[in-house]
C-alpha cells in the first residue's frame, strides 16, 4: 500500500510541477518531450497490448460480459474515439486554432472544462488500475515511468491548448483525480472481468494521447530521443 500511495502521489505531482517547465515548450520540440513520447510508445507495443489479450482472457472467463467476441479490443478502441473525439472538440475551439473574437468566453471555458474532465477520467482510471494491475515490482515500477512520461506529455499538449487556465486550475483536478482514484480504488473492488475492461479503455486513450502528441507535423518531434525512449522502454520491458 505504501509503495501504491508513493506511485499515485508521484503522478499527481509531475502535473503539479511539468506544466512549470518551461524550456519544454521550445520549438523544436524539446528532446526530453520526445524521449517521454518514445517511452510512452514503447510501452503501449511491449507491455500494453500484450496485456489486452490477457484482459481478453479474463473477461472471456467471467459472467456475461463474453457475449462479445473481442471485448478488450472493442473497449479500447471505445477509449481511442472517445479521447479522439474530445481532443477535436477542444482543438477546434483553442486559442491557438480559432480566433478570439469567434468564440464566447462561455464556449471556451466549456471547451476546457470537457477536455480536462475528459483527462480527470482517464487519470482517476489510471490512480484506480495503480490498486489492481501492475501492482508487484518490477512491472508496477515500468507502470509507474511509463505513465509519469506519459502524463508529462499530456501536460504538454494542455498547457498548450488552455494556457493560464490549464496552470491556474486544470493541473490541480488531474493531480487530484490520480490520488481520488487511487483512494477509490481501495474503496470499491471491481471483478476481474470489469478491471481488465476498464484497463481496456486505458489502453485505447493511452494510444491516442502519445501518438497525438508526437506524430503530427507542428509538433517539430525529435526522431533520436524519441526512437532513443521507444528502445529504452523496450528493452527494460523485455529483458527486465
Amino acid at each position: 500500500m505504501a509503495q501504491q500511495l508513493a506511485f499515485a502521489l508521484g503522478l499527481a505531482a509531475i502535473h503539479l510541477f511539468a506544466g512549470r517547465l518551461q524550456r519544454l515548450n521550445a520549438l523544436p520540440r524539446s528532446a526530453w518531450l520526445s524521449f517521454a513520447g518514445g517511452v510512452s510508445v514503447g510501452y503501449v507495443f511491449i507491455h500494453i497490448f500484450p496485456a489486452l489479450s490477457d484482459a481478453q482472457d479474463t473477461i472471456t472467463e467471467h459472467g456475461p460480459l463474453f457475449i462479445l467476441e473481442h471485448n478488450a479490443y472493442l473497449t479500447a478502441l471505445v477509449g481511442l474515439g472517445v479521447f479522439y473525439g474530445l481532443e477535436q472538440l477542444a482543438k477546434v475551439y483553442s486559442h491557438r486554432d480559432t480566433p478570439q473574437k469567434r468564440v464566447s468566453l462561455g464556449k471556451l471555458r466549456g471547451v476546457f472544462w470537457i477536455h480536462i474532465g475528459s483527462f480527470a477520467l482517464y487519470n482517476l482510471l489510471i490512480g484506480y488500475l495503480l490498486v489492481y494491475r501492475d501492482n508487484q515490482l518490477p512491472e508496477a515500477l515500468f507502470f509507474f515511468l511509463a505513465m509519469g512520461f506519459h502524463f508529462l506529455v499530456n501536460d504538454h499538449g494542455l498547457v498548450q491548448h488552455h494556457r493560464q487556465r490549464y496552470l491556474m486550475k486544470g493541473r490541480w483536478v488531474l493531480a487530484a483525480a490520480v490520488f481520488v482514484g487511487w483512494l477509490i480504488g481501495h474503496a470499491i473492488q471491481l471483478t476481474d472481468a470489469l478491471i481488465s475492461l476498464l484497463y481496456a479503455f486505458v489502453a485505447g486513450g493511452l494510444v491516442l494521447n502519445v501518438l497525438k502528441e508526437e506524430l503530427p507535423e507542428d509538433r517539430h518531434s525529435r526522431f533520436l530521443p524519441f526512437a532513443g525512449g521507444a528502445a529504452v522502454c523496450a528493452g527494460l520491458l523485455m529483458f527486465a
